[in-house]
């Protein structure tokens, strides 16, 4: 893995998260073991691997749900393990996370939902909240209309666009989007990607996503990270995968959900 400010050409690249050495497990026995990742300022990082690799580890990892047993993670330059409770709940503010099955509170509206970051980090006014949440909400591609309903009347789109609002409410640099496109339709899907898109253009974000959609991952990713044997088997374009010698690599890469692709 490259340092934490890499040349590429006459470009600069900084590294927003860097792990290295990782080792997490449970039980006792190691899902990562050895794992080294960069996170490159305003790029879309795709995370791929087959079932049980720890792609939803690593990100629940850098993000401080799961313990390490071993290695280092940097934010922004620094190592999470020297900074104080402050300087943590800072950095939490500069991420939003979108889990898996959209991880809404079942008895708040879809407006209460996507305020709730506001609430827990911020002293804000009511109406600002709620001004702030629109906002986002509209942001996510929702009618106004939803902004009083219930996760339960919501579609599984809708559900994960308005937890992809309540991930950008307080402004991050880094998004975490752990399975983002998984159960919607084909449509929604593509809609869903462009969205991501749009809003890496206009806000400037930085994006983590843990993935299987190979639609997705030729659409937006500008990199991919294959786990497998514990750690980063490789990392490059879905182009430069596809030559990549690893039996797992070369079924999901080339395989007959892969044939339409075509690059130039």
């Amino acid at each position: 893995m490259a340092d934490e400010v890499a040349r590429q050409g006459d470009e600069e690249r900084e590294a927003v998260i860097s792990a290295r050495d990782l080792v997490v497990g449970f039980s006792g026995e190691p899902i990562l073991d050895g794992l080294d990742i960069d996170v490159w300022r305003g790029e879309i990082l795709g995370v791929v691997g087959g079932s049980g690799t720890g792609k939803s580890v690593l990100l629940r990892t850098i993000i401080g749900l799961n313990n390490r047993s071993a290695g280092s993670i940097k934010i922004f330059g620094k190592d999470y393990d020297d900074m104080s409770n402050q300087e943590r709940q800072e950095i939490g503010r500069r991420w939003g996370v979108l889990f898996q099955q959209g991880a809404l509170f079942s008895s708040l509206t879809v407006l209460q939902n996507v305020g709730v970051p506001l609430r827990e980090h911020m002293r804000l006014p009511e109406e600002l909240v709620d001004e702030l949440a629109r906002l986002k909400i509209e942001m996510a591609g929702l009618p106004a209309d939803a902004c009083g309903k219930y996760p339960a009347e919501l579609s599984g789109g809708m559900i994960k666009r308005v937890a992809l609002a309540r991930a950008l409410v307080l402004d991050p640099d880094i998004v975490f989007l752990d399975e983002p496109t998984a159960g919607l339709d084909p449509i929604g899907a593509a809609e869903f990607d462009q969205l991501i898109l749009k809003l890496r253009a206009t806000l400037g974000l930085t994006v983590f996503m843990v993935t299987h959609d190979l639609d997705s991952l030729v659409t937006i990713t500008d990199r991919i990270a294959v786990l497998g044997n514990r750690r980063v088997l490789v990392d490059g374009t879905f182009a430069e995968l596809r030559s990549f010698d690893h039996p797992w690599v070369r079924a999901y890469f080339n395989g007959p959900r892969a044939e339409h692709f075509t690059f130039g």
